[in-house]
């Protein structure tokens, strides 16, 4: 069968090539494969900053936003054949931490967790793959074309469910909310926040494409000015560019008791002026909290196939906005200005 392969730490090193068919272990399920969603963390394995194959393997099978649909499974699985299912990335580690141990595996606590498509195990690019029962997660049938987005909504059905969490210490009423970044991860915060009531404004600096539009039509405001976008006071603020200029002006624009919750990955190498007196003033005398967040556990996936089966599937669509075939994936890491989310269709 194909799949989309790479040599980790060497860039220049993504192809398609044949490998073996999948074999499933005993109780794991057989699962045609239909989508990968490319990301950020995939362009930086193709680039050779990070990733790891499995252990006495050459290279690893890139693609981590799965989509596929079951071609076998065992008596007893709670899986039929035809279910379309999406494959959990993060695995416990061999040894489990305490977090772990208790399925919150997205809270590693050693750092020894594996990951498909990324850590020490194969990815789902591929025409065929395997999943344990248990790390599997069916979605509505009237996903198939947008349920690759399972798994970047899974981070901010998490991040939501920590924020709402972090709320809960006290009295916690928000009405307003900021998203940072009209990214895939921005624009499906901005979904999650408008299907809790929220009045969600939404910040990117581009002024033309896709993203202005999708914004409006989730009946939420699209800014293109930072000041402007902090002048609205949010009660939450979700993070999503990792641009280090907009992280800092983040941290202390909510209103009091606000909470700012950090899902974007900064690169090293910006040096920025932070008056961490005012910071720590600010935070104290407001009761202000800053939260990182990142990864997902099986709970927070069933919170996501939940807000994507109640969301609109044309919009849902429109964020989709190149589909590649797996023959020629090698295009769907190149930068386009209108990309917003790019998918490499493996049937």
């Amino acid at each position: 069968m194909r799949a989309l392969t790479v040599q980790p730490g060497r860039s220049g090193s993504l192809t398609v090539s044949d490998v073996p068919d999948p074999e499933p272990a005993p109780g794991e399920l057989l699962v045609d494969g239909l989508a990968v969603g490319v990301c950020g963390t995939d362009k930086e394995i193709v680039r050779g900053d990070h990733g790891s194959a499995p252990p006495g393997e050459k290279r690893l099978v890139l693609g981590h936003e799965s989509l596929g649909r079951v071609r076998r499974a065992p008596e007893g699985s709670g899986f039929v054949e035809g279910d379309l299912v999406v494959g959990v990335v993060r695995r416990p580690d061999p040894e489990p931490c305490a977090a772990c141990a208790r399925g919150e595996f997205d809270m590693c606590r050693n750092g020894r967790y594996t990951e498909r498509g990324i850590k020490a195990l194969p990815g789902y690019g591929s025409e065929r793959w395997t999943v344990e029962p248990e790390y599997a997660v069916r979605l509505d049938a009237g996903l198939e074309r947008v349920g690759v987005l399972l798994e970047p909504t899974s981070v901010v059905a998490k991040a939501w469910e920590h924020i709402e969490r972090i709320g809960a210490r006290a009295f916690f009423d928000p009405t307003r909310v900021l998203v940072t970044g009209a990214g895939p991860i921005g624009l499906l915060a901005a979904l999650l926040g408008r299907q809790r009531g929220l009045d969600v404004h939404v910040l990117d600096q581009v002024t033309e494409g896709p993203k202005p539009d999708l914004v409006r039509d989730l009946a939420a405001t699209y800014h293109h000015d930072l000041d402007a976008a902090l002048a609205v006071q949010p009660d939450v603020i979700i993070e999503a560019t990792g641009a280090a200029p907009v992280v800092q002006a983040v941290l202390d624009a909510t209103a009091p008791a606000g909470i700012v919750c950090l899902t974007g990955v900064s690169a090293s190498g910006h040096d920025l002026r932070l008056d961490l007196g005012a910071l720590n003033r600010e935070l104290v005398l407001e009761n202000n909290v800053i939260v990182g967040s990142v990864n997902a556990n099986l709970r927070h996936y069933r919170l996501a196939a939940d807000a994507l089966a109640a969301a609109d599937r044309a919009w849902l669509e429109r964020m989709i906005s190149r589909r590649v075939p797996l023959a020629r994936a090698a295009e769907a890491f190149e930068d386009r200005d209108d990309d917003v989310k790019v998918v490499v269709e493996l049937a």
